[in-house]
């Protein structure tokens, strides 16, 4: 499962779910991507669970990319611990997902099958997504009379 190799510190603050995504909202290395819709901590296992079932669908047949990883550590206190007593401690790892995140991106494969790929890996994940096609960069011109 992904985690960091090192962090700066052991246990960080509680994430701020609040806005949109500025950054990583847009398909920059595949065709076709799955977009966020709902901000979330998304655990390093379903991360893995996600991904396990898109590599099982593409087969050979294309490539993946992950955009999101999990570097936030989640703390917790034992069961029937009394209050106090500092941090809990990490538990697991996730990732801070705001609406408009990529989550993940492919290419190589026909856009229905990427569809039913990527539908798939989103039943794998605790939030609504939506898939997305890079743009194309062609705007047509406005014709004008």
């Amino acid at each position: 499962m992904l985690q960091p190799k090192r962090v700066r510190y052991r246990k960080a603050h509680d994430a701020s779910l609040k806005g949109k995504a500025h950054t990583g909202n847009r398909v920059l290395f595949g065709d076709y991507g799955m977009q966020a819709l709902e901000p979330a901590l998304i655990s390093a296992r379903q991360i893995e669970a996600a991904r396990r079932v898109i590599v099982r669908s593409l087969g050979r047949g294309g490539r993946m990319w992950i955009r999101i990883f999990p570097d936030r550590a989640i703390t917790k206190h034992p069961a029937e611990t009394r209050m106090g007593g500092g941090k809990g401690t990490v538990e697991w790892w996730a990732a801070v997902v705001k609406p408009g995140t990529i989550l993940f991106e492919m290419s190589g494969v026909r856009e229905d099958v990427a569809k039913t790929t990527l539908l798939l890996a989103s039943h794998k994940l605790p939030i609504a997504t939506r898939f997305v096609a890079r743009d194309t960069g062609v705007e047509e011109a406005a014709s004008e009379s």
